[in-house]
Parts: structure tokens; sequence; C-alpha cells
């Protein structure tokens, strides 16, 4: 027989985070009760400096806090300071990780540039070597790390997982009287690959301060599985990703449904959202995902999100569409600036809405909102601040003379906002 459910089952917050050990990535902290922290990964080929300096820049700008950058021969290897020097010319300050596959115990002995300009070494067990070269290469990796003071991210990934430990695995619940599913058995491959990684690093000195896991996979009940294995049966500061989640919709929904459900636990120290541009499209796509996500969940606050109507047959004009649009990509511009200037701006709240109905009611809750004429409506627009109507607008100009509202509305409400205290 069905229950009813009863409504304090239902918790209106995610759960207290999950412990983890505080890992430094630069000047940013990943886990430890830190904010979960948004990162990304470039798609330029990184011995090109000049795009990678131009694409790291970009993410960074974007809000990503941690970029990766492929180091995947000489050629990348030898561009890596180029890159790190020239980003801090620049002011960009964001740490840059390398991603290490097959042969990146070589690239650090044989530049050592590259390797003290990177912060963070990534490595993934299932190709860092292969039968007797695999525990010698991984050492080689973590003990770069060690004499350097570099944190790690060991990251196993469905695609190439350690096939040793699957296969032996695979034929130890082959003898048992109930084995599992073979589904079952690859997820905890994934779980030991990471941990077992970890402990060697371990032994070979690197302290749990400095190791991330990550076990990325492509399916979200797989994910969410892993992580949630990972989290029990450890205490290392975790990286969430869904791998190849795809492009588009598809990639942001597979994204956030997984890596939402576990944030929602309490799981997860830093996040990227992999997806699949556009071609010729903006890689920072991912990074606003990701900073959205984190934000309509109530973990951070980046910038002011605009609260938008769908739109229905009473709303058949575009008009609060194009308005919606474009108000959330002037607060987009405007927020480097703002956050210099008035400290707090991003718990802004907008109100874009497209008919009587709920128009008034919707922008009375924000910050500043305005309710648009409907289908036969009159041509008038209020505009709210703080609860009550402020102002009416009309004509051809409504677009920038909100925006300018908003603008003042900012100036007004943080200016007078003390700045933090320095440390």
């Amino acid at each position: 027989m069905n229950r009813s459910p009863n409504p304090s089952e239902f918790s209106a917050a995610p759960a207290p985070r999950r412990h983890s050990v505080g890992v430094r990535v630069g000047e940013v902290q990943v886990g430890g009760g830190a904010p979960v922290v948004v990162q990304s990964m470039t798609n330029t080929d990184t011995a090109d400096v000049n795009a990678t300096v131009r694409q790291v820049a970009d993410l960074a700008r974007a809000g990503s806090e941690l970029v990766r950058i492929t180091v995947d021969r000489d050629e990348a290897a030898a561009a890596v300071p180029k890159i790190k020097e020239k980003l801090l010319t620049m002011g960009v300050k964001v740490p840059l990780i390398g991603d290490f596959h097959y042969i990146g115990h070589r690239l650090l002995s044989e530049h050592p540039g590259c390797a003290e300009a990177l912060d963070k070494y990534r490595i993934n067990p299932g190709n860092v070597g292969f039968k007797e070269k695999k525990d010698r290469q991984f050492s080689a990796i973590v003990e770069f790390a060690l004499k350097l003071g570099k944190p790690i991210r060991i990251g196993a990934n469905w695609g190439s997982l350690d096939q040793e430990l699957l296969t032996s695995l695979m034929d130890e619940n082959s003898r048992s009287s109930a084995p599992k599913d073979a589904r079952e058995v690859t997820r905890e491959a994934m779980v030991q690959s990471a941990l077992l990684s970890a402990a060697r690093a371990e032994e070979i000195g690197l302290g749990r301060d400095r190791i991330i896991l990550s076990a990325k996979v492509s399916a979200v009940q797989d994910l969410i599985a892993v992580y949630a294995e990972l989290a029990r049966r450890s205490d290392y500061a975790l990286h969430l990703g869904l791998t190849e989640a795809g492009m588009g919709s598809k990639g942001i929904v597979a994204s956030s449904a997984a890596i939402g459900v576990l944030l929602q636990q309490g799981i997860g120290d830093t996040i990227r959202i992999s997806l699949t541009p556009e071609p010729g499209g903006d890689r920072t796509r991912e990074v606003q995902v990701a900073q959205e996500l984190l934000q309509t969940m109530g973990l951070r606050t980046f910038v002011p999100l605009v609260a938008a109507c769908p739109g229905c047959g009473r709303t058949t004009s575009t008009t609060f569409q194009e308005l919606a649009q474009n108000v959330q990509s002037f607060i987009r511009e405007r927020m480097p600036e703002w956050k210099k200037q008035y400290p707090g701006v991003e718990g802004l709240t907008v109100a874009v809405m497209g008919c009587i109905v709920n128009g008034p009611g919707e922008s009375k809750q924000a910050d500043i909102g305005i309710s648009l004429p409907g289908t036969g409506e009159q041509p008038t627009a209020p505009v709210f601040i703080d609860g009550k109507k402020a102002t009416t607008l009309r004509g051809e100009n409504l677009t920038n003379d909100f925006k300018k509202l908003v603008e003042d509305y900012v100036v007004r409400r943080w200016s007078a906002v003390p700045p933090p205290a320095a440390e």
C-alpha cells in the first residue's frame, strides 16, 4: 500500500557537505569545506601558445576557477611555461592543470619548466603505463608532485579503465556463487582503480591533502553509483563530471541530472560540465552551465539570474523574450566591473514577465522586475523595485530604459556596502 509522503521527509536544502580533505591548487582550495569549485578544459592545441592563452583567459573571465590543458607531446610541454608567463602578464592567475596520458612521466622529466609551471597534474591510472611499467611510471609522476609541491588528480575513466584490474574482478565474479551484473563489476573496478592508485601515491609519500579523485563515466546512474561508493569509502576531495556528456541540451541535462543528485547528497568538491561545443562554438558555455547549476541549487552565487516566464498564448509578442535575453546578457557583461565596485551584487534578483497574470506578482518578488504587456493588454510596462511599483515604461526605448534602471539600482543599493576587510 502506498503511503502519502510526510512533508518533513523533504529537505529544503542539500545534505550537509561530505567531509573531505582540503587540497590547495595554486591559490584555490578544493574540498575541506571550501565552496564547490568550477573548472573547465581547453580544446586548443596546447603547442599553439597564443590560441591556448586566449582560451584560458576567456574561460577564467567566464568564471572557471581551474583550467586544464592537454600535455600530450614535447611541443605541448615546451609551450606550458610560455602560456603561464603570458597569462600572468595579462593578470590571469587561474591555476593550470596538466592533463597527462601515456608519457606524462617522460614529459615532466624532459621539460622541467612545464613541471614547475603547472599547478596540478592529472593522471589516469588506466593509461599511465602498462604491465611492469605501470607502477614505475605512475611513481615517477607522483615523485615529481612530491618534489615540486604539486597536487595530483587521479582520474579513472570508463573509456580507459585499467584492463588488468577489470579482468581480475570479472574472473573473480565469475567464480562467485552469486555473480553480479557485469556493469556492477565495472563500477567496482572504477572505484578500486581510483582508490588503489591513491593508496599507492600515499605509500610513495604524497599526502592526502595533495590528492583529488575522479571516476568519470558517461551514464547518469553509473556516475551516481560510482561516486556514492567513492564517498562512502574515502575522504579524498572529489572531482565530479560526466564524461562524454554530449552536445547541447543533451549534455546539459545529463550532466546536471547526475552532478545535481550527487551535490544534493553533499558529495563533490569541484565540478566540470563536459560539453561538446557546436562547430566554432563558445567553450565558455560549460563554465556558465556549471555556475548556473551550483547557483540554482543554492550552493554558490556567481551572477544575478533573470527570472522570466516561459510564454503562452497570452504573450504572442516576442518583446519579453528579447528583453529577458538582453537583460541577462547585459548583467553578465557588467558583472566583472560590478563585482569590483559593488560587493554582494551577485545576489541581485531580476524578473522579466510577459503578461498581467503573474507579471506584477513575480516582479514584486524580485529586487527589480518588469511586467510587460501581453496580447491585447495596454502597451505599458510597470516596473517594481523592492516590491513596490516605481515607474511605468513604454515605447521603443523600453529595453534601454529598463537596463538603466537596473544599473541605477545596483549603484544605489550596493555602493553603500563596505568592501570586505583585508586579511
